[in-house]
Order: structure tokens, then C-alpha cells, then sequence
């Protein structure tokens, strides 16, 4: 089979994502974006909510044991579609956001929560559980202008935008930024990889295939049921 734009556009913005994984970040990086069994993936994130809940117990005040700690919650609940464990990862958000309003990585991770809840099952079951587009874009908005303009940010935002609605026009907008912005660790580069394939059909006029590229591109998005 011919490999189609979208297969080789993910190709190209994975490939280069660091392989080796040690800390408790490294463990979820590779669960997020190079893992490809759903079950390795699974018990990585397990083992990083056991290191980060371990972190806090040690240090209620390590924001990176908390942030990422929240974090690993809210990919949990994304592989497994359980109810409760997505709203659990949503109070673990709200706390991590309010106790560290400055953390941009709190910020960006609480409105992905809600705007990945409701690209996966709509605005009015999203609200059941908590979901607001509107909080969502405030908490990414915010992350932006706390990430000192790394693509980190820039280009996750775009990313949930425009799997949303390609013809967001803020999306795109925070893709060309992220495809210019300066990218001081993997996560930053594997966003402008990112965005830069998601411009191409964006620029085309192909609002399908940007959205899709979009949605497979953000974090555990090679996930399909």
C-alpha cells in the first residue's frame, strides 16, 4: 500500500523523538508520542503515576512531580475512556493549575483536557463530566502567554484548535507561531515538526486532512479502538 500525506507527515514528526526513557517526564514522553502498543503504553503511565505520587508524598510542592503526575492521569484516562478516571484527571488539572497558576505545563494540560473531551464526545455529553470549550481555550491561551514562546506551547495549542475546527483561525495562527518559536527540548521539536505538517494542507485548503493530521499528532493519538 502507497503510504498516504498523513502516514509520512507522522512518520516525519515522531521519528526524532528521544528513545531513551529514565525520569518520570522521559517515561511519559515516550508513552505520549513513540510508544505503539497500547498496553506498554498503559503500564508506562502507571509507572509514572507511581514515581510522581511517591514525589509528592516526598515534596507536596514539587510542581513537576505534580504537573506531570496530573498529567499521566489525564493520558490514563484517554486509553481507557473511563468516565471516572477522566473526571479524576480533571480535578488533578484544576488542583495542579491553582496551586501553580504559573506553570505553563498546568496550564496547557487543563485546557487539553476539555478540548480533548469534547472533540471525543461533543460539547453537550462533554459537560456531563465538566467539559468547557471556554475554559479549555482560556487554560491554553494562558499556557501561551506563560511559555515564554517555546513551540511547547504555541503548537499543542494549535494543535487542539485545529483538531477541533481547521478554519480556527487562532489555530493556525499558533501553528506558524510554533513553527517559528524556539524549541529548547524534544517536546518543542516534535511540536514544530508537528505544526509545520499540519500548515502543509492547511495552506492547500485541505481542511480534512489537517484536522485528522491535527488529532494524530497530539499526544497517545496513534491510538485508534
Amino acid at each position: 500500500m502507497r503510504p498516504t500525506f498523513l502516514s509520512l507527515a507522522v512518520v516525519a514528526a515522531l521519528a526524532p523523538v528521544a528513545a531513551q526513557a529514565q525520569s518520570a517526564r522521559d517515561l511519559l514522553v515516550q508513552a505520549a508520542f513513540e510508544d505503539r502498543s497500547k498496553p506498554v503504553a498503559a503500564a508506562r503511565i502507571e509507572r509514572v503515576i507511581a514515581l510522581t505520587a511517591a514525589a509528592s508524598a516526598r515534596n507536596p510542592d514539587d510542581q513537576e512531580a505534580v504537573v506531570v503526575g496530573a498529567t499521566a492521569l489525564g493520558y490514563r484516562a484517554k486509553l481507557s475512556g473511563n468516565r471516572s478516571q477522566a473526571v479524576a484527571a480533571r480535578h488533578a488539572f484544576e488542583a495542579a493549575a491553582g496551586r501553580f497558576p504559573r506553570n505553563a505545563e498546568a496550564q496547557v494540560a487543563l485546557g487539553a483536557w476539555h478540548m480533548g473531551i469534547i472533540s471525543k464526545v461533543g460539547r453537550l455529553v462533554g459537560r456531563v463530566i465538566g467539559a468547557q470549550k471556554n475554559v479549555g481555550l482560556a487554560a491554553l491561551d494562558r499556557s501561551v502567554a506563560l511559555g515564554g514562546n517555546r513551540a511547547m506551547f504555541a503548537g499543542l495549542s494549535a494543535l487542539l484548535r485545529l483538531q477541533a475546527d481547521a478554519d480556527d483561525a487562532r489555530g493556525r495562527a499558533l501553528a506558524e507561531q510554533a513553527a517559528r518559536a524556539p524549541t529548547p527540548t524534544a517536546i518543542d521539536r516534535y511540536m514544530q515538526r508537528a505544526c509545520t505538517a499540519v500548515l502543509a494542507p492547511l495552506r492547500n485548503g485541505d481542511d480534512r486532512t489537517a484536522s485528522a493530521l491535527a488529532d494524530r499528532l497530539l499526544p497517545l493519538g496513534w491510538v485508534r479502538d
